[in-house]
C-alpha cells in the first residue's frame, strides 16, 4: 500500500480515499451524523413520493417536479454515502479505478439533473403566479414529462466527457485522493500531464449547468416579483410570494455549497483541507435531507396529507 504512493504507474488499478485528512481520529464520530442524514434522506424522500402517488390532489406539476427532485436526491446520496461510511466504519479506503470514474460521473450527473429540476420548479412558480388562469393548460402532464426528460438527458450528456477524459490521462504521481469520494477535479488533478482540456470542460459544465440555471431562476423570480408588486394589497403580495419560499430555501441549500466546492477546487482558495472536505460534503448530504423537510413544513397540501396518514395509523 505504501509503495502505491511513490511508484510510477500510468493506469492505476485503485485509488485510495483518505476521507477527511487531519480528522481520521474522528471518522467514527463524524459517521454518526452522516448516517443519520442518510436515513432521514431516505425516509423523507420516500414519504414525499408516497404521498404524491396516493393523494390525487397532489397530482399537479409542482408535485411532479418535487417527485423528480426526491428521486434525484435519493440517487445523489446513494452514489456517495455507502463509500463514505465504508471508509469511516471499516477503514475501506480502496476504490477501483473504473468504480471511481463511475462514481464521479454519477455525482456530477445527478447534481446537474437536480439543478435542472430546480429551474423547472422555478418555471412552475412563474406560470402559477404570472399566468394563474392558464397554469394547467401550459404545464400539462405531457409538457411536465418532456421537461423532466430534457433535464435528465442534459445531465447525462453534459457530464459524460468527465470520466471519458479522466480515463485518458496518465497517473504517475500518486493514487491517493484526499477526499471522501471521487469527484472530477480531485481525480484529474492527480494526472501527470496537462489537464487543461478537463479543467476547461469542467468550467464549461459549471457555466452550462449551475451558472446558467441560476440565471434562468433569477429571471423567473424577477418576473414573479414584478407580478407580485402589482397586487393591490400587502397581504395578497405576501401570500402569493409565500408560495415560493420553499423553492427559494431549496435553491440556497443546493447552490451555495455546490458553488463553493466547484470554485475552491478549481482556483485553490487558501482553506484548510479538512474544512474544505467537510463543506464540500454538505451539498451532497444536506440538500437531499432538508428538501423533503422544507416542502413538508412549508406546503399546506403535503402537511395535510401527512397529518391524515399519521391520524389513520394512530387509530
Amino acid at each position: 500500500m505504501a509503495d502505491s504512493n511513490t511508484s510510477e504507474f500510468t493506469n492505476p488499478s485503485t485509488f485510495i480515499l483518505l476521507g477527511i485528512p487531519g480528522l481520521e481520529w474522528a471518522h467514527v464520530w463524524i459517521s454518526i451524523p452522516f448516517c443519520a442524514m442518510y436515513v432521514i434522506t431516505i425516509l423523507g424522500n420516500i414519504t414525499i413520493l408516497f404521498m404524491v402517488k396516493t393523494e390525487p390532489r397532489l397530482h399537479e406539476p409542482m408535485y411532479y417536479f418535487l417527485c423528480m427532485l426526491a428521486v434525484t436526491d435519493l440517487l445523489l446520496s446513494t452514489s456517495t454515502l455507502p463509500t463514505i461510511l465504508s471508509n469511516f466504519w471499516f477503514n475501506s479506503r480502496e476504490i477501483e479505478f473504473s468504480a471511481c470514474l463511475t462514481q464521479l460521473y454519477f455525482v456530477h450527473c445527478f447534481s446537474a439533473i437536480e439543478s435542472g429540476i430546480l429551474v423547472a420548479m422555478g418555471l412552475d412558480r412563474y406560470v402559477a403566479i404570472c399566468r394563474p388562469l392558464r397554469h394547467s393548460t401550459i404545464l400539462n402532464n405531457p409538457l411536465v414529462a418532456k421537461i423532466g426528460l430534457t433535464m435528465v438527458l442534459r445531465g447525462v450528456v453534459l457530464v459524460l466527457p468527465f470520466p471519458i477524459l479522466a480515463s485518458q490521462w496518465p497517473y504517475c504521481r500518486t493514487n491517493v485522493i484526499s477526499y471522501t469520494h471521487c469527484e472530477h477535479m480531485d481525480v484529474v488533478n492527480l494526472a501527470c500531464t496537462d489537464i487543461h482540456v478537463s479543467r476547461n470542460y469542467g468550467l464549461f459544465v459549471l457555466f452550462c449547468g449551475d451558472t446558467l440555471d441560476m440565471f434562468l431562476i433569477s429571471v423567473s423570480y424577477i418576473l414573479i416579483l414584478r407580478a407580485v408588486f402589482k397586487l393591490p394589497t400587502k397581504d395578497a403580495r405576501l401570500k402569493t410570494f409565500g408560495t415560493c419560499t420553499s423553492h427559494l430555501c431549496v435553491i440556497l441549500a443546493f447552490y451555495t455549497p455546490n458553488l463553493f466546492s466547484s470554485l475552491t477546487t478549481r482556483f485553490g482558495l487558501n482553506i484548510p483541507l479538512h474544512i474544505y472536505v467537510l463543506i464540500s460534503n454538505i451539498y451532497l448530504l444536506v440538500p437531499p435531507m432538508i428538501n423533503p423537510i422544507i416542502y413538508g413544513v412549508r406546503t399546506k397540501q403535503i402537511r395535510a396529507r401527512l397529518l391524515r396518514l399519521v391520524t389513520l395509523k394512530g387509530t
